[in-house]
């Protein structure tokens, strides 16, 4: 098999991988073409490469799309999992919206903005001064309600298997478990349930690579994101990740024609 990464980073150590500048794609057209698979590209890429290039990538599409926008990724939870999700509600930035919300979500609550990650974007609403500075700085509303948690489990994900889980536990400044925003890893067990969960939501969106972040209340798992592109700090120091990655790669690669693509079998029959 041969790569080409645009992330030089995430793809240390991974064989026959030739590593390009993102914003150098287009003059590399037929390398792209060429290569078995193309490793994590910007996502700014991603139409260019899949739907020009015809391009073969991982993570996947789902990986990217779903996991680009918290509120798209929300209403994908709650089409396959709703169970699993915490209520949310998502309306447009308006007068009439911020009554809506404000008067339908139990104090405290979660508002977050569409696109942040690290625990950045998100606030604990515990009065009306709270969500009015929260009203101020988002397009769009996206309140979820609180989960009285001290720490929630990341379940890393790669294609149907689990690589890694581990605790974060809360930071000294309360609410977030982000290790970012100063949250400790645990590495004590994380139940069945939960990476059960996150693999089902990983098999059910076809995202191959992820870090899916789940609270467990009273013993009952919430899904409350996931991250394409996750931080290591609790994976450890082995190769499980690469060896994860290769391994997925390798048993979804189709082999190639050496003469060229086969005519397709007719759905009909074909006049003679």
């Amino acid at each position: 098999m041969h790569f080409v990464s645009f992330n030089v980073f995430r793809t240390l150590g991974f064989p026959d991988t030739t590593v390009l500048k993102p914003e150098h794609f287009q003059r590399h057209k037929e390398l792209l073409k060429e290569a078995d698979w193309v490793l994590f590209p910007e996502y700014w890429q991603l139409n260019a490469l899949v739907h020009g290039l015809k391009c073969r990538v991982f993570p996947s599409v789902a990986s990217y799309r779903i996991g680009h926008d918290k509120i798209e990724m929300t209403r994908a939870f709650q089409t396959v999992a709703p169970e699993h999700t915490p209520w949310t509600m998502i309306e447009g930035n308006g007068p009439e919206e911020r009554e809506l919300l404000w008067n339908n979500m139990a104090l405290p609550f979660v508002a977050k903005l569409p696109k942040a990650s690290m625990g950045d974007g998100v606030w604990l609403i515990e009065s009306r001064e709270d969500w009015l500075r929260y009203c101020d700085r988002t397009d769009v509303l996206y309140v979820q309600e609180y989960l009285p948690i001290d720490r929630d489990a990341r379940v890393v994900v790669v294609g149907d298997r689990v690589v890694a889980a581990y605790w974060r536990t809360q930071a000294e400044q309360g609410f977030y478990n982000n290790v970012a925003k100063g949250g400790q890893i645990d590495t004590s067990e994380v139940p069945k349930v939960v990476t059960d969960l996150a693999l089902r939501l990983a098999r059910e969106l076809d995202v191959d690579h992820a870090g899916f972040d789940i609270a467990l209340v009273e013993g009952y798992p919430f899904v409350l994101e996931f991250n394409r592109l996750f931080g290591n700090q609790g994976l450890g120091q082995g190769s499980d990740l690469k060896d994860a990655i290769l391994d997925y790669l390798q048993q979804h690669t189709q082999p190639r024609n050496p003469e060229g693509p086969t005519e397709p079998t007719p759905l009909w029959p074909v006049a003679v």
